[in-house]
């Protein structure tokens, strides 16, 4: 007899957190907006996205950072403000900012400690990883978007 699951034990799907309605219309979007995206990616980058915001409002002590995927479906969200921020005042009890870091200014310990740090509070929220959502850190500046250079912010976006 073969078992196969889905999820590894112990873990809550993300995408629950979302709905089928939300992320539908929000993988829908990243489609249209980055047309090099399907749509099966999409919506595990929004499932992705809803375990990163979930984990950051565990862990507001943590400086936690998206990879560029999960950035995409956070930006791609924040687009929907009504809807982003019901889900934050559901999951975080208050709303989680978006704050890019100044030009030249890094998370602490840089890209790959940052993915790390990441990783492990996802897990310990108890939710599964995409890994491959989740690369090896690229470097500084390599990304067009602000990849390692966002984080959620626990202080209200005051900085």
């Amino acid at each position: 007899m073969t078992i196969a699951l889905d999820r590894p034990v112990g873990t809550t799907d993300a995408a629950e957190l979302v709905g089928p309605e939300m992320t539908e219309r929000l993988s829908a979007r990243i489609v249209k907006d980055h047309p090099e995206i399907d749509h099966t990616t999409a919506q595990r980058i929004i499932a992705q996205t809803a375990a990163f915001l979930a984990a950051g409002a565990q862990r507001p002590d943590l400086e936690l950072s998206p990879s560029k995927l999960v950035d995409i479906g956070w930006h791609t969200w924040i687009l929907h403000t009504v809807d982003y921020a019901v889900f934050c005042e559901r999951v975080a009890g208050r709303f989680i900012h978006h704050v890019p870091t100044v030009d030249g200014e890094q998370v602490e310990g840089g890209p790959a400690a940052a993915r790390e740090r990441t990783l492990a509070a996802i897990s310990e929220a108890g939710f599964a990883i995409d890994a491959d959502l989740w690369p090896a850190a690229a470097k500084m500046g390599d990304c067009n978007q602000c990849y390692a250079g966002c984080t959620d912010s626990p202080n209200g976006g005051k900085n």
